[in-house]
Parts: structure tokens; C-alpha cells; sequence
């Protein structure tokens, strides 16, 4: 299956300009970008795209998808009380097939933002999976569960990461707070056995900095660092309060820091001071977190949020520049994910491409456009999102084998339940 993009502006985010051309798509992965497709005799389909661009997806590098049962749910509570009066109840509700069928409610509203892959993590990973492959989305399953044995993430991170998956799986811990000692050094085993990255929610309060302190004399890298955990590599959710020395070892290790502005401005739990590790040359990525501490999962936001925020907490609006921080919603959150071949349109490239939408007001007139995605952009702009090589959702529509007002309806009825409301 070959579908031709014509009369395109295209943004390779690869460093070059835009510039305007065709590309092209066989099956999965991208076959041709350039000025002029020849091979016209052989195309299926061909979209004209108005002059409007095609750039790579945004990746969501941070997120709890199935928790869209929870927007809205538990607003305006601190930390503490939003967790364990509201979340922890809630979730002590689910039965069988309602990660699935939620996690399908959180990927449609990926595909709206532009989005074409995420980080997960959250329960029953096989439920993940299954809603991920039948609507067709890209997703990096995160093994958290201490539920689960050290043999089975094995096996699990062994048959996942294959050539041309959907899915893809990492190692990682919730959080040290929430996690044993000794299943963190049986991680730690693992994660060096298989030299594998490793990944963990860490520094997103300083209550949470000064427990791990006050249990082990060491901050949370620090600690981390000590049991070899980040030996392959890896990456921090939220990162709000690093030290000095644990911003060295980030650097010295290759950990990846993935903001999540939205929900850590939401809870009040801090700003991470990103101009200071973009300075350090850390490789900077965001994600939404999850639906009940954001609300939405949107990634315009989240740049808008990026960029603005370091500009005030350092008293400089030049800092964290627009074309920076797209280039980390795109290509530096695919490094982080290890999607390395979702991260540019270039031939060979997996086809994960998003159409923008610049004949929207929003969009007018034309002086910078990768700027004004980040700092006007909004999700009406996006006009297609495609994953794998196939079209997702365009025009405000989408094309999966899924009877969208029946899974609201599905999604409803669940999370009366998970209230303690039954229908």
C-alpha cells in the first residue's frame, strides 16, 4: 500500500528547513521526502495536503492512559489527599477489561493531539497492549508491578522488543517510596543482566527527595546510581528538585528527564528547572502524566507550559526557544522511548506523521511556524494523525474498528463503578 502526500509543506525535524514537496509511505515506513515523488504509477492513494504540513508525531514520553476515569474526578486536592482519598479507592475497584477498554478512551484523545506513541504505565499491561494493537497506536509498555516476577519481565522484555512491533517494553520502578529495597536490587539485577535502560518516577517533591534521605542517606539518583540501576541508561518522570551532583550523574549515565508541567503545576508538586539541564545537555522530553492530575492529555499544552514556565522562573524570554522545545515533544522524546526509528520523517523511517492544520486562524498569517505550533498551536489544529503508516484520525473523524459512542458509554458505566456508584 503506497500513499503519495502532495502538495506539502514538510518539517523533517531533522535540523533542515521546511520546505515544500511530496512524501510518500509504503506500508509502514516512510519510502520517499522530497521535492517530486516519480514513481506515480504505483500509488494507491494520494492526499493533497493544501499546503498544510507533515511533521513527525509528538510522543507522550510519561502517561498513565487508563486513568482518563479519574478527570475531573478529584480536582483541586492536594497531593495526598487527591492519591489516597480519591485515586487508591477508585482503582481498588477494577475488575477485568476495564484498563482495556479505558486505555482505548486515552488513546483517542492522543490521536486529536497529535500524538502517535506513549510511555505507560499502568496495570494489567496485557489489557494495555491489546487495546494499543487493536486501534493500531504505537506504545513502550513500562514493567512496574511488583506483582509481577523479575522472571516474567524477562521473558516479557525479551518477545516485546521486536523489529516493526506496535509495542515495545521497558524496566522500571514506580518510585523508590513505593517500592521494596529488595525488589529495587532485584531490578537492578535484572536491568544489568539484559543491559537494559531503566526507568522510574523520581524528584517530583521534595517530601519525596527528603524520605529517600532520610531512609537511606541518599537522594533518589544517588541511591539509584549507587545500585546500578542506571548503568544502560534510562529516565526520570517529573525530575522537579534534582541536585547538582544527582544533574552529574543524569549527565554521566545518559538519563533522560521527562517533564510533566501540566499535572506538576496542577498538584503544586514544582516547576523542574529544564533551562538548567537543557544547559547540562540532558536530553529533555515531556509527557501528560495521567487523565486525574492533568486533566487532559495534550501535548500542545505541555510545550506551551515548557517553554513559558522557564521563561518567567528565569527571568529570561529567551530561554527554552520554541524550536527547541518541538524538538523535544518529537525527537528527543522518541530517543527517550528508544524509537529511534519514529523520530524523524527520513526514508526508511516508520510512519508516524501528523498533518498540521495551517489554514486554521490560529496558524495566520505564516512568519514562524514551528514557533506558533508551540506558542498558538492548539489541538484544533491538528488536521491527520497517522501511526504505522495508517491514518488514525483526520479531519476531526476517526478511522479505527471501534464504535467511538459506545466506548464512551462503556467508559462511563466503569467509572461509575470505580466512584462506588453502580449502574
Amino acid at each position: 500500500m503506497k500513499t503519495l502526500f502532495t502538495n506539502a509543506r514538510i518539517l523533517k525535524m531533522d535540523g533542515s528547513d521546511i520546505f515544500k514537496g511530496e512524501l510518500c509511505v509504503e506500508d509502514n515506513r516512510i519510502d520517499f521526502v522530497g521535492e517530486k515523488y516519480l514513481k506515480r504509477d504505483k500509488i494507491d492513494k494520494i492526499i493533497d495536503c493544501s499546503s498544510n504540513l507533515l511533521m513527525p508525531g509528538f510522543k507522550n514520553a510519561h502517561a498513565h492512559t487508563a486513568m482518563v476515569f479519574s478527570r475531573s474526578a478529584a480536582d483541586d486536592l492536594s497531593l495526598h489527599d487527591w492519591l489516597f482519598d480519591v485515586i487508591f479507592p477508585m482503582e481498588e475497584r477494577f475488575i477485568e477489561g476495564d484498563i482495556y477498554q479505558l486505555t482505548k478512551l486515552g488513546i483517542l484523545e492522543y490521536l486529536t493531539s497529535g500524538i502517535t506513541a506513549s510511555f505507560d504505565m499502568y496495570f494489567s499491561p496485557l489489557e494495555i497492549i491489546k487495546a494499543s494493537e487493536e486501534i493500531g497506536f504505537r506504545n513502550v509498555i513500562l514493567a512496574t508491578s511488583t506483582s509481577e516476577s523479575v522472571e516474567l519481565i524477562k521473558e516479557r522484555y525479551n518477545s516485546l522488543n521486536k523489529k516493526d512491533s506496535l509495542i515495545s517494553y521497558q524496566i522500571g520502578i514506580h518510585a523508590e517510596y513505593t517500592t521494596p529495597i529488595e525488589r529495587i536490587k532485584e531490578i537492578s539485577l535484572l536491568v544489568n543482566e539484559l543491559k537494559a535502560p531503566f526507568y522510574t518516577h523520581s524528584n517530583e517533591t521534595l517530601s519525596e527527595v527528603n524520605g529517600c534521605v532520610d531512609r537511606y542517606g541518599l537522594r533518589p539518583i544517588e541511591l539509584y546510581d549507587k545500585l546500578g540501576l542506571f548503568n544502560y541508561g534510562g529516565g526520570i518522570f517529573h525530575a522537579n528538585y534534582l541536585s547538582d551532583n544527582e544533574i552529574d550523574i543524569c549527565k554521566k549515565r545518559n538519563i533522560n528527564i521527562i517533564s510533566c508541567p501540566a499535572s506538576n503545576l496542577k498538584l503544586a508538586s514544582g516547576i523542574a528547572p529544564l533551562h538548567k539541564y537543557q544547559e547540562r545537555g540532558l536530553n529533555i522530553a515531556f509527557g501528560t502524566d495521567g487523565a486525574g492530575s492533568n486533566n487532559s492529555l495534550d501535548m500542545f499544552k505541555e510545550m506551551f507550559l515548557a517553554s513559558t514556565l522557564q521563561k518567567v522562573t528565569n527571568n529570561d524570554p529567551s530561554v527554552m526557544d520554541g524550536k527547541d522545545v518541538l524538538k523535544m515533544a518529537t525527537v528527543n522524546a522518541a530517543h527517550a522511548l528508544k524509537l529511534f526509528d519514529a523520530d524523524i520523517l527520513e526514508v526508511g523511517k516508520l510512519a508516524d506523521i501528523i498533518m498540521i492544520d495551517l489554514h486554521n486562524p490560529a496558524m495566520q498569517p505564516i512568519n514562524n511556524i514551528e514557533k506558533n505550533i508551540v506558542y498558538s498551536g492548539s489541538k484544533d489544529i491538528v488536521k491527520m494523525t497517522m501511526v504505522n503508516g495508517k491514518i488514525l484520525y483526520m479531519d476531526k473523524k476517526f478511522y479505527i474498528d471501534e464504535d467511538v459512542d459506545e466506548l464512551y458509554k462503556k467508559c462511563q458505566i466503569i467509572t461509575e463503578r470505580l466512584k462506588g456508584n453502580e449502574r
